[in-house]
């Protein structure tokens, strides 16, 4: 099993959580990055000055905290401004800090989804644990006894032909 066939049992285990984290991703950008960014360029034009100058000014963080408490209780009304000229540069350096941190998030979700050997989502017993029609040297395709779809022990073989079948028990 190669690298490419053990990332795609991965991403096939996981593509529901997959996309359940992609729908969280896009609320967190709704609810929380938009209002950020608008609260925090707002609160910039209202000091007269950047975050980063001074945080102890009583103007930007009043400004900044009400602000990012509207957007937070109305995040729609701050999705059209997020894209307007002042406001764009801050919303795509958060978006990308954002999308690296839930990419490495998803990957690390990948990674534990890996395979831990090569027969782990193989059914035991089945013929898929051999290769090139190998269990036709003992098994027949057409008639016998019924092992699997397509196998059969046939049951004019000279030798043992016994059977034992063993499975799980249900009880309802």
């Amino acid at each position: 099993m190669g690298f490419g066939d053990k990332l795609k049992s991965a991403i096939r285990k996981i593509k529901g959580k997959l996309i359940v984290f992609g729908i969280l991703i896009v609320a967190i950008v709704i609810w929380l990055v938009m209002p950020f960014c608008v609260a925090k360029v707002n609160a910039d034009m209202a000091a007269g000055h950047t975050f980063l100058q001074n945080m102890n000014g009583s103007t930007w963080w009043s400004t900044f905290l009400m602000e990012m408490g509207s957007g937070l209780s109305a995040p729609w009304t701050k999705i059209g401004t997020c894209f307007t000229e002042n406001y764009i540069g801050t919303f795509l350096q958060a978006m990308k800090w954002t999308l690296i941190f839930s990419g490495l998030a998803a990957l690390v979700g990948v990674a534990k989804a890996f395979p831990k050997h090569e027969y782990q989502d193989i059914e035991n017993g089945s013929s898929d644990w051999c290769e090139g029609g190998e269990q036709y040297k003992v098994l027949s395709k057409k008639n016998g006894i019924i092992l699997a779809e397509q196998n059969y022990l046939p049951v004019d073989k000279r030798g043992n032909v016994n059977v034992l079948v063993v499975r799980r028990f249900w009880c309802w």
